[in-house]
């Protein structure tokens, strides 16, 4: 019998390596020349590379800290497809459990939230305790003296860190930290999450709604996507202003910033000294020179009110409305949308049901501005996988060559109207599809 055909040694398994064969996608991708090849949003084998190599390998938002405030406290998410559990232990430590039963991988925990002393899988009842220790197995006495439970724990997630209040997890146990993936990416963070001393707090639940489209359309537009506010929420617009007609010039055509780094992190935000909160109450509640003295002023005057950010690969949010989302893959072709409303803890109960409205009215599932980003990626998506428009090049070359370093604006920064965030998340993109990832080793 040859080498190749030889059986396994008893208790070991082993997967065909062509099973996960990688693709070489790297001529897929040309960010200096600002070129996308259509085919990564729509490619099947593409995105289960994704999945190995950047959901995989990437810090990946799992929850606020606000939702897990006491022993038992859980809530139920993903890591890409990857049901996790997001729980606080007996230590009052974060873990973040793989949803999966070791014994026919049936989920554990089948509610979205809510406080428990173990996960008990319903079809054959093992249980597991809150650090995902293997606890009980009915009928244990009927399993060979080589079983031992301490060898079938749930899979945890080896490395879980927070920032702000924001918690992340990560699959690979050798990553960087979170605070060194964030990098500069801290700062414009910090406009957001770092107003108030007393820190922030979700409100509302978390609003789920499914888009047809790739997971990767949502997080460029917010990372880069200042360009389609004027024309795709051109109605909208003209809702909101105080006319019916639409914005002032010197408003719609604003001036800014954009930032981008190594990670694939990206902000943009106009930058203007009267920058304000759109919701009246939220203006009127803040006091804006506190927030300088507390931040800085060049945050006050750009990232702490209107603009757009993703942190690589998933995570976006809104600072004007207090909204943090993640755009959950679900198939090249669909996205599952999980948004939160996140607000200073000092807010008011008359200013929090403000922002929490606001935030509903323009970027919940049928808010006046989601809904128009909603049809653009589903209508990028649609004819995605015919063959001339997929071998059409896309065009990312907005903005090039006005990178700089800017004074008073941590990192790499552009115009505001700029493809420079979008190429820095597909150069990140490409990097960790073409690199061998911690389970490949």
């Amino acid at each position: 019998m040859s080498a190749s055909t030889s059986p396994l040694p008893r208790g070991t398994l082993s997967r065909p390596t062509g099973l996960d064969q990688p693709l070489d996608v790297s001529g897929m991708v040309d960010p200096d020349g600002g070129l996308i090849d259509r085919r990564i949003f729509a490619d099947q084998q593409v995105y289960q590379q994704e999945m190995r190599r950047i959901f995989a390998r990437s810090w990946l938002f799992i929850a606020h800290e606000d939702q897990l405030q006491k022993p038992g406290d859980f809530f139920q998410t993903y890591m890409g497809e990857d049901p996790v559990i997001a729980t606080m232990n007996k230590k009052r430590e974060y873990r973040v459990l793989l949803n999966n039963c070791r014994h026919r991988g049936a989920r554990v925990c089948r509610a979205d939230y809510g406080k428990t002393k173990n996960f008990t899988c319903t079809y054959h009842g093992w249980a597991y305790d809150l650090d995902g220790n293997l606890s009980n197995v009915p009928a244990q006495d009927s399993y060979p003296d080589t079983f031992n439970p301490a060898d079938w724990g749930l899979v945890t997630a080896p490395r879980v860190e927070s920032y702000k209040g924001l918690i992340f997890a990560n699959w690979d146990a050798d990553a960087e930290p979170l605070a060194d993936a964030l990098g500069d990416m801290k700062w414009y963070i910090d406009a957001f999450m770092d107003r108030d001393p007393e820190g922030t707090c979700v409100v509302g639940g978390v609003t789920k709604w499914v888009l047809e489209g790739n997971w990767k359309l949502a997080a460029e537009q917010f990372a880069t996507d200042w360009y389609h506010v004027n024309m795709s929420h051109a109605s909208a617009l003209m809702v909101m202003s105080p006319t019916g007609k639409g914005p002032k010039k010197e408003i719609a055509q604003r001036s800014g910033k954009q930032y981008t780094d190594d990670h694939g992190n990206g902000a943009g935000f106009p930058v203007h000294p009267r920058n304000r909160f759109d919701a009246q109450p939220v203006h009127e509640y803040y006091d804006y020179d506190f927030l300088r003295e507390r931040l800085s002023p060049e945050q006050v005057t750009g990232p702490l009110t209107n603009g757009h950010a993703t942190v690589f690969p998933n995570f976006s949010y809104l600072p004007v409305n207090g909204s943090i989302r993640v755009w959950h893959p679900k198939g090249p072709n669909r996205m599952e949308v999980w948004s939160w409303t996140v607000l200073d803890k000092s807010m008011p109960e008359d200013v929090r049901r403000a922002q929490r409205l606001y935030n509903l009215r323009t970027f919940g599932p049928s808010g006046i501005f989601e809904q128009d980003d909603g049809e653009n990626w589903s209508e990028c998506q649609a004819n995605a996988h015919a063959f001339m428009v997929g071998n059409t090049a896309l065009n990312y070359q907005m903005g090039i060559g006005t990178e700089q370093e800017n004074p008073g604006y941590p990192g790499t920064t552009s115009e505001l109207y700029s493809d420079a965030a979008g190429r820095g998340l597909y150069r990140r993109w490409r990097e960790l599809m073409s690199t061998p990832a911690w389970h490949e080793a």
